[in-house]
């Protein structure tokens, strides 16, 4: 009993000499029972230190980006403004990614069980899949390099994914009239 009560007795000693017995006993509770963690978060910006902070975390702190700009457009009573309304963008965008994306499982499917290896499914189904890959690699884009922060950035990856686009687009259309075609290819490394 007396090893419990050791670590509140230097509190009990040093803050609550002038408080009555029932308030020492709460205040000696209130000081065993929070962690250090709890103690820290009742404390103001400016009592905390850095080597006090230090001590919570396990990794040293690194910025990735600096720091936004610290202002502030506008009034907090101002609403937020609206973007103007585009019709590639919003919900028609989502529409047509979501048909892009079920479109493709039909026509994965489709060559294989027909029977039928027609270059104009092989075409369709190449043009499918390159819309479907820049929607998806635009979207990353679009969340982890914000325009704000930095738009040099974000303007050389959106022509990256042009050119990239480009890229697979001939490389498809090269395999599809000088090679075998997709369908072909898949069908033949299937049963190899």
């Amino acid at each position: 009993m007396a090893s419990f009560m050791r670590p509140a007795a230097p509190v009990l000693r040093t803050s609550c000499l002038a408080l009555s017995a029932p308030a020492a006993r709460n205040a000696a509770f209130h000081t065993t029972s929070r962690t250090p963690l709890a103690i820290a978060s009742t404390l103001k910006p400016a009592q905390i230190k850095k080597r006090d902070v230090a001590a919570f975390h396990a990794t040293s702190r690194r910025e990735i980006l600096p720091p936004p700009p610290q202002t502030i457009e506008g009034t907090m009573n101002d609403p937020a403004p609206i973007p103007p309304t585009h019709p590639s963008e919003g919900s028609y965008h989502w529409t047509f990614e979501r048909v892009i994306a079920a479109s493709l499982i039909p026509l994965t499917i489709a060559p294989f069980a027909g029977g039928s290896l027609n270059p104009v499914m092989d075409a369709v189904f190449c043009g499918t899949l390159i819309m479907h890959s820049h929607i998806g690699f635009q979207a990353c884009i679009i969340d982890y390099i914000p325009a704000r922060r930095l738009p040099k950035t974000k303007k050389a990856f959106d022509w990256l994914l042009r050119g990239m686009t480009l890229a697979a687009a001939v490389g498809l259309y090269e395999f599809e009239t000088n090679d075998v075609g997709v369908t072909e290819a898949i069908k033949r490394i299937w049963k190899a």
